[in-house]
């Protein structure tokens, strides 16, 4: 089926904020606990490289996504490896916490719009369950903006728009219930908004499902790509991986010349 951009609740600006920030926690244990992004270690790594500064610019960070084990597994090949969390809705707690884990991460407490980053964030962009929250018009300005600064671009979409996908997005309600005990920093509100007004699990189902919906495939990244101004000064890695029982689809972009 085509792509379907219906609406995810933490994209709304009335949807508050307290509440986003639980879900975009959740997906940020998630991510860590199960190692979600190890197949794609090595993109990563060649991303880095190219760019030449051991600096990632992580773009629509949520609560951090799966950066935390992602940032112990690059330092044992890049031990001053610096990373900065940002996002459009900065959650700060979530960036605070995972700050005090490693004092290589850094953050902005400021809005950063992915579709036009201060020129002053040099280092390898990365984009993490972010990508499909953008209109194909937003998500060529994300990748155009990349390649007007000259700047080394990955993103990566751990689910897909599949049956398989959507059917494991049904079952998140269930996770959510079963890890919300374990997620820090603690808050009571977050036991609240969980088991006694379920919020949270309610809004991370239609999220997840429309994530799913909304994904670019391997040849819709592709054909944002072929719609660039000067794309052929970058080359181009577009592929879909397995990641346990998953997948990970992974644009990386990196200019011929650097």
């Amino acid at each position: 089926m085509g792509r379907v951009h219906l609406f995810e609740f933490e994209d709304q600006k009335w949807f508050p904020s307290f509440l986003r920030n639980y879900g975009t926690d959740f997906l940020q244990f998630l991510s860590n606990k199960t190692r979600l992004y190890k197949p794609v270690v090595p993109v990563i790594e060649r991303g880095i490289e190219a760019c030449g500064v051991n600096r990632i610019i992580d773009l629509g960070s949520g609560g951090g996504g799966g950066l935390y084990w992602l940032n112990l597994e690059l330092k044992k090949n890049y031990p001053d490896l610096k990373i900065v969390l940002t996002d459009y809705y900065p959650n700060l707690g979530a960036f605070e916490y995972t700050k005090k884990q490693s004092d290589n991460f850094e953050y902005i407490t400021t809005s950063i719009d992915a579709r036009n980053v201060p020129k002053s964030l040099k280092g390898l962009r990365t984009q993490f369950l972010s990508l499909h929250h953008f209109r194909p018009h937003d998500a060529k300005q994300i990748l155009q903006n990349a390649v007007n600064a000259n700047s080394v671009i990955g993103v990566f979409e751990a689910q897909e728009r599949s049956v398989p996908s959507i059917l494991a997005m049904l079952f998140s309600p269930i996770s959510v219930l079963l890890t919300t005990p374990f997620i820090k920093p603690f808050k009571m509100g977050r036991l609240i908004f969980t088991y006694l007004i379920p919020t949270v699990p309610l809004f991370v189902l239609w999220d997840g499902v429309v994530s799913s919906l909304r994904t670019y495939s391997v040849e819709e990244m592709k054909a944002l790509v072929n719609d660039l101004e000067n794309k052929e000064a970058y080359e181009w890695e577009i592929e879909r991986v397995k990641s346990g029982p998953g997948v990970i689809l992974y644009l990386l972009g990196i200019p011929k010349l650097s």
